[in-house]
């Protein structure tokens, strides 16, 4: 290991200093306040004096002070000489350290922690960094550097700072002393590099300075910087084990998607290639949960929702987004649990959570007091926040109070959550896909009612339609699929038991090739990891356009629904519209194509019209009612609605005590609208109860009047 003097430091950093730096520190001298920094790359240092880089990563502290006393000396357009911070950035892989490998070797240490998400934040403080005090018997100032966690007083009124010597009492002069921005924050390990059930480690991390107030709960940093430990203590007493936190020195904040994910030039080949593949998509499919039987629509929509569309800057600086959501709502034991966790495990960039457990600001942020903001406040950033530029998983959804899962709004179209508490007001980037499960609020799907009766009191017609596809999965009765099904989860069981046997025992019963065979029912086509980068590689470098003949066929899909409107209907939305888009994006996505040709177009308008299908359908009149999906209600059945409303209204001027509940039946009986007969009317009478648009002045009586009069 090298050692020089602070002499010989001076001198090579002067010396680096002016062959790669001269034209950073004009400018930084020339912008400052604003910028107080000079970056420099490590490679730089090495590349010009390996030992002063290997001084460098061994002694960090004196390293930086030596550099930073050689930028004063350098000439500088000015007259007083500002102080610039010396910052390093992209250091060796040699120094690149996971959370949870922090040992005791690396305390004193340049290094640099390996890309984190920033959990939470403490508002920006000052700290003093040199401190001023006044003696209380001659009124000489004293100046003490502070550079423990502790303010460091004066032992006596120090007689070479023109005191009188003597131990007496002080007096702290703020406006005399220095000081400095501070910030604690707190990062964690990155969600996608976790396996096998591991809890993210998170370590404290101190930015001092510039670096202040510069990251946001959500961001993927990487943090480079000096790692110390503090000393525990339980009261006065001290212990003998030491908490670890870090001063960084720099930090690089991660914009570009997936940038965590490493795809080698071996990898890139492999991956475009699979691209060509004119199988590709049904390859994705049969990768995704390949132990579950059937759901290929589901999943093909899963597929898609994995890759997303092209997010969209507008001039107004409005944002489009290009993240698919997806509801998946059904009866227990239909696999929705299963394919929202393996759905996790394929995208790179997830975050899994349940409803069950889960609270509004545990899904989007909150501010909160404890003891990691020392008594102040804390920005702390929740699941769809965390998830930023990736996937959120939410499972059970319907076991969240509604309270809660109003904070989804904001959320999934504007994609960003505001916090305004506390004197803290910011708001966070949640650009994620959004992948939710639930169950109908009986448990279970009643065929004999439409299905929006069942779940419009788990989502509300606002959070419904943010949803780019709604897929209900009910059980139904079939005996050719029901054999179908046990059979493929017979085989998966009966591969995995005897994969297991030949793994853990060597008796011989089964070959390593009995067991290759056993597994093929389960065995993706595509591996996890593989797909994992195909799909950064995809969300990272492609971004395809829409040609005239897709836009075209969107357009006119579109248009022709809307022209089969009867009455009050809406077939569709512009909702959708942007739907249709999003997932044409995507499925261009999947082959690398830079365009989105009517191939893309028709599988969007596919998936959307199995999902209206199903939830948007009125069998009545034979059309699509996007209202019969969010609201339950469809057009037509609006226009009865409305005509009752205006019966009832009319036989309360006759009536003043109310209109009598025969008479409301035989006048919508009398008034022809089509569907309004005896036990129709009925219907709408009980359902306007229920909802509180018309009250019982006497039960007893039969009669009724309009709330709102």
């Amino acid at each position: 290991m090298p050692s020089f003097s602070n002499d010989q430091l001076i001198e090579k950093w002067e010396k680096f200093l002016g062959i790669y730096c001269r034209e950073r520190v004009i400018e930084a001298v020339s912008r400052y306040p604003e910028t107080s920094s000079i970056y420099v790359n490590f490679s730089e240092i090495d590349q010009h004096d390996p030992a002063l880089a290997e001084y460098l990563l061994a002694h960090p502290n004196n390293a930086i002070y030596t550099a930073e006393r050689a930028i004063l000396n350098m000439d500088m357009p000015v007259d007083e000489k500002p102080h610039l911070n010396f910052r390093i950035k992209k250091v060796p892989e040699t120094a690149v350290v996971r959370i949870r490998d922090l040992r005791g070797v690396h305390l004193g240490k340049f290094i640099s922690i390996e890309s984190g998400l920033v959990k939470r934040t403490v508002q920006v403080k000052p700290k003093l960094e040199d401190a001023a005090f006044q003696c209380q018997q001659c009124g000489a100032i004293v100046r003490i550097p502070q550079s423990e966690s502790e303010l460091q007083e004066p032992p006596m009124c120090m007689t070479d700072q023109g005191g009188c010597g003597r131990k007496t009492l002080f007096k702290l002069l703020t406006e005399e002393s220095v000081l400095i921005d501070s910030q604690k924050i707190e990062i964690q390990e990155k969600p996608e590099g976790l396996r096998g059930g591991a809890q993210p480690q998170r370590l404290v991390v101190y930015m001092e300075k510039d670096l202040a107030g510069t990251v946001n709960p959500g961001d993927r940093i990487i943090v480079n910087g000096v790692m110390y430990g503090a000393l525990r203590r339980m009261g006065n007493i001290k212990q003998r084990e030491f908490n670890l936190i870090f001063i960084a020195n720099s930090i690089d904040v991660q914009e570009q998607a997936f940038e965590e994910i490493e795809i080698s030039p071996e990898d890139e080949a492999r991956i475009v290639e699979m691209g060509r593949d004119p199988m590709i998509y049904e390859r994705m499919i049969d990768s995704i949960a390949p132990e579950i039987y059937g759901l290929r629509t589901e999943k093909e929509a899963l597929m898609l929702q994995m890759f997303g569309g092209v997010p969209k800057e507008l001039p107004s600086k409005s944002r489009v987004r290009g993240d698919v959501h997806i509801l998946m709502i059904g009866d227990p034991g239909t696999a929705k649990s299963m394919l929202s966790k393996y759905i996790s495990l394929l995208s790179p960039r997830a975050i899994y959570t349940s409803g069950k457990s889960s609270s509004a600001a545990g899904l989007t942020a909150a501010a909160v007091k404890d003891q990691f903001g020392e008594g102040g406040w804390t920005l702390e950033a929740g699941a769809l926040v965390l998830a930023d530029m990736g996937a959120a998983i939410v499972d059970e959804l319907d076991k969240m109070s509604g309270e809660d899962r109003s904070a989804l709004h904001q959320a999934m179209e504007q994609q960003e959550v505001s916090i305004a508490k506390a004197g803290i007001t910011a708001t966070l980037k949640t650009r994620c896909s959004l992948l939710v499960a639930a169950n109908p609020k009986a448990g279970r799907f009643d065929p004999s009612t439409p299905i929006a009766d069942q779940i419009s009191d788990i989502f509300p017609p606002t959070l419904l339609s943010r949803f780019d596809l709604i897929f209900v999965i009910t059980d139904k009765l079939d005996a050719k699929e029901d054999e179908l099904l046990a059979q493929h989860v017979l085989n998966a069981h009966r591969g995995g038991e005897i994969n297991s046997h030949v793994q853990k025992t060597a008796d011989g019963l089964f070959s390593q090739q009995e067991a290759e065979v056993a597994m093929r029912f389960v065995k993706p086509e595509i591996m996890p990891e593989e797909i994992r980068k195909y799909i950064a590689y995809a969300k990272r470098d492609v971004f395809p356009v829409m040609t005239d003949e897709a836009l075209e066929d969107i357009k006119s899909y579109y248009l022709n629904l809307r022209r089969q409107a009867k009455g009050q209907s809406v077939p569709i939305t512009a909702r959708q519209l942007e739907s249709f888009v999003r997932l044409a994006e995507a499925s261009a996505k999947v082959r690398f194509s830079p365009r989105v040709t009517r191939e893309d177009s028709q599988r969007a308008i596919r998936l959307m019209e199995y999902c209206l299908r199903n939830i948007g359908f009125n069998k009545e009149t034979g059309t699509f009612d996007i209202d019969l999906a969010y609201t339950g209600i469809s057009g037509t059945q609006r226009g009865r609605i409305a005509e009752v409303l205006s019966i009832i209204k009319r036989l309360c001027i006759e009536h003043k005590e109310g209109a009598p509940r025969e008479q409301i039946i035989a006048e919508a009986v009398r008034s022809g609208k089509p569907g309004l007969n005896e036990m129709e009317t009925a219907k709408i009478i009980d359902r306007l109860k229920t909802e509180g648009s018309i009250y019982q002045p006497s039960a007893a009586r039969n009669l009724y009047r309009l709330t709102s009069e």
